[in-house]
């Protein structure tokens, strides 16, 4: 009973310690990352490359192309991609750090028991038990700092496989429509090669009643040979574009993937929302913001590291021998103490250390402005390319219509021998070159358009369903 009494005034010493306990500094919120870090960057009202829609941006933009096909294969590789899954480890890893780096702020417990007699291992008979318990008085704030880095590490490493999920949606809509494109201008070389063959039969044709010559054919075969080289380079890209979505989703590449034939119809544009709200928004920004955070903590763990460290010890034990008679005492016997440790002299390793974590604040503040930067040029750049693909997908559709029109023109001319087969094939030609560009600029407008959204910071996943 006189020890509990004793320990009253320690409890209270403890308690006032606690009460009168470093208070921990605030890391920088973004915005004065942001002013910190891009001081020299005056972020417009609105974007100003041409393309953006009005309104604030939506999530769930996959379902926006209307290819079920695609969002199954999206589905598949965020479920089986192993890049992806090794990131959903390094989440799990960070917060069991976050959590580990936490639990010296509670008491440390330790029991110590021994047996008697031929248990003992010394032949000495004692025998009992020792209940002891050590607690270190975070009064600087050393542990709560690298706590708060922790978690501010793990939010990170969260963000991180956000902005991962987010680009591995990306890329396989990009394989998907780059395969596509590939099977579309596979397509366009074999109709090449059918017109070409009906330009040989002609030719032969024209030969053997002697309007034309033999020439000719020899050209027109050669033509053909020259498409059917083309094609075999198109189908070997298709197939590289085939195992390359294979690999993303997480299957055997072996080309054997079937895609939809055709490329997705052109969604509406997309609304771009504010600049402003950019770097609060991608992930990949998000996270940088979370490492300056952190590293802000451990400059304050660093610095706290310098100044005594203080723990309470308490304890509880009770000892016996069969071999011979201990002094006479209470038995169990309570114990309650305290630690202090001061670092005197380290050869300045602390003030190094401190010196160390604030270069990596200043490393980390860096990165977000490179990172903050990239993400509005990424922003402007899909924009740009966006409004110019479809731009020129308009020219590039009149322009084939004209070149159609003149390819029929001069087919009919070399039928009746108004001309001869090199103006027939340099029509052919061009109306080759530009069906495979404006099936290019389709292709290339959608990847664009997907390249936008991931700069955005935008969804592909259908927002949950509002709480009743």
């Amino acid at each position: 009973m006189t020890d509990v009494v004793n320990a009253r005034p320690a409890a209270l010493l403890v308690l006032a310690l606690i009460g009168h306990g470093c208070a921990l500094k605030t890391p920088p919120d973004a915005t004065a990352i942001q002013a910190q870090s891009m001081p020299t960057v005056v972020v417009p009202p609105a974007w100003t490359a041409e393309g953006a829609g009005p309104g604030a941006l939506s999530g769930n933009w996959l379902r926006t192309f209307g290819d079920e096909q695609l969002v199954a294969a999206v589905e598949a590789a965020i479920a089986y991609n192993a890049d992806l899954q090794a990131g959903a480890a390094r989440v799990e890893q960070a917060m069991f750090y976050a959590k580990l780096a936490g639990s010296t702020l509670y008491p440390s417990v330790d029991l110590l028991a021994r047996g008697g007699g031929k248990m003992s291992g010394d032949s000495s008979g004692l025998k009992g038990a020792v209940l002891s318990a050590t607690w270190e008085l975070d009064l600087w704030g050393r542990v709560r700092y690298g706590r708060a880095a922790a978690v501010a590490d793990a939010t990170a490493v969260a963000s991180d496989y956000e902005y991962a999920r987010q680009s591995i949606a990306a890329a396989v809509a990009k394989n998907w429509f780059l395969a596509t494109e590939a099977g579309l201008q596979a397509e366009n070389a074999r109709q090449t090669i059918r017109d070409g063959e009906q330009l040989v039969q002609l030719a032969e044709t024209r030969s053997n009643v002697g309007v034309g010559n033999d020439e000719d054919v020899y050209v027109a075969r050669a033509n053909v040979g020259i498409s059917r080289d083309a094609l075999r380079q198109l189908e070997l890209a298709q197939e590289q574009a085939l195992r390359g979505l294979e690999l993303l989703i997480g299957r055997y590449p072996s080309a054997l993937i079937v895609v939809t034939p055709q490329l997705p119809g052109q969604p509406d544009a997309v609304p771009g929302g504010l600049p402003s709200e950019l770097l609060e928004r991608r992930p990949d920004v998000v996270a940088a913001e979370r490492r300056v955070a952190a590293a802000f903590n451990r400059v304050g763990e660093a610095k706290a590291a310098r100044l005594p460290s203080i723990a309470l010890t308490t304890g509880v034990s009770a000892i016996s021998s069969d071999l011979f008679i201990l002094k006479d005492h209470d038995n169990p016997v309570w114990n309650i103490g305290a630690r202090l440790l001061a670092p005197i002299y380290r050869g300045g390793a602390l003030k190094t250390q401190v010196e160390i974590r604030t270069a990596e604040q200043k490393l980390a503040v860096a990165n977000y402005a490179s990172i903050g930067l990239r993400a509005f040029g990424e922003v402007e750049n899909a924009l740009s390319a966006e409004f110019a693909a479809r731009e020129r997908e308009r020219i590039l559709t009149q322009t084939l219509v004209d070149n159609r029109r003149a390819y029929e023109i001069v087919q009919t001319q070399f039928k009746v021998g108004s001309t001869d087969l090199r103006f027939v094939t340099q029509r052919e030609l061009a109306l080759f070159s530009t069906q495979s560009a404006l099936i290019r600029m389709q292709a290339e407008q959608r990847v664009q358009r997907v390249n936008l959204h991931l700069a955005l910071g935008g969804s592909f996943e259908a927002p949950p369903p509002p709480q009743p």
